[in-house]
């Protein structure tokens, strides 16, 4: 095959598996707080001794141990934005949720530029890599990602049953951008499990903030992360190579071209779109919303008086002046 090695049904079935489950888990963390509390606060606490002592070092880097708690800190700092009212009292702590995205993106191309320069075309650490011109390529796109992130002052809270951490100037544009880029990132860069901790993981947190959980992405991508991050850490062997289930990506520099380049494109598209909107309208990315004009946009921003009960100075139409 062109992007992974021959695909048994039992490791399309897997993948279907981690799909859904993602999903699930998602859903349940979205219905209920106390669902929220046991699964991203109660749940790691009971597990971090066992991964701190019964656990397999050897396969639980310290880049994992990372990344589960960064995921964790995200879950939980945007459970504070969901169910209190702290970021209304103090708007600056909404700086949080595009800070962590864009950490996150940069400490990626940091590691997508290092490939680049090393080289590698063998075994590092127990991993087989290939290094190229697709990393720089990616590399840019993910910067290009990353200085796009714009309108975290509108995030809000939904008030209906769920409980939603809402973003509605992230257009589905800059996600299905992020998305590649992420998938090309794990391909090039963490090849070993890239069948699912890129494709699987990316899907699982778009398609419910494109579908029927409009606005949700980054609380989405947060939340299922940090699922995954905690069953690596738990469960490292199921996935790893050598396993049943391990689908290994082709080695073939034309998918790593491929992704790269498709990746590039998108995020160069959203930047010309973007920026001309910037220009156009004369709109501070830094204080202002960019996309308040569009469907999706308007769709979503709805969202924020969903449940409110018998208080009619909320309305569900947008105040003009958002319009721009």
């Amino acid at each position: 095959m062109f992007f992974f090695e021959a695909i048994p049904w039992y490791n399309a079935l897997m993948w279907f598996v981690v799909f859904f489950a993602l999903i699930g888990l998602n859903e349940l963390a979205r219905a209920s707080k106390w669902a929220s509390v046991a699964l991203f606060m109660v749940l790691p606490l009971i597990l971090t001794p066992y991964w701190l002592w019964m656990g397999d070092t050897g396969v639980t880097s310290w880049f994992t141990w990372v990344k589960v708690y960064s995921a964790l800190a995200g879950s939980i700092i945007y459970m504070v934005i969901r169910f209190s009212n702290y970021h209304k009292k103090h708007p600056w702590y909404l700086i949080l949720v595009p800070a962590i995205l864009a950490i996150n993106i940069a400490e990626a191309v940091v590691r997508e530029f290092q490939v680049g320069f090393a080289g590698f075309d063998g075994m590092v650490d127990g991993m087989m890599y290939i290094s190229g011109g697709w990393n720089y390529v990616n590399g840019v796109a993910g910067l290009l990602n990353l200085l796009l992130i714009c309108g975290w002052v509108g995030i809000f809270a939904t008030q209906g049953k769920k409980k939603d951490m809402v973003w509605p100037d992230q257009t589905r544009l800059w996600i299905i951008a992020y998305g590649v880029w992420n998938i090309a990132y794990v391909y090039a860069c963490a090849p070993g499990n890239a069948f699912y901790s890129g494709v699987a993981l990316n899907i699982a947190a778009t398609v419910p903030a494109l579908l029927w959980a409009k606005g949700t992405w980054m609380q989405n991508r947060a939340q299922t992360l940090s699922f995954w991050m905690m069953w690596v850490m738990t469960f490292p062997y199921v996935f790893a190579i050598g396993s049943t289930f391990n689908v290994s990506v082709s080695y073939n520099p034309a998918a790593n071209w491929a992704l790269a380049l498709l990746s590039l494109a998108l995020n160069v598209t959203l930047a010309v779109w973007q920026i001309t909107r910037i220009v156009q309208r004369r709109l501070n990315p830094l204080k202002e919303e960019i996309w308040t004009d569009q469907k999706d946009y308007q769709e979503i921003k709805k969202r924020q008086f969903e449940g409110a009960e018998n208080d009619d100075s909320e309305v569900t139409e947008i105040p003009e002046r958002q319009v721009r």
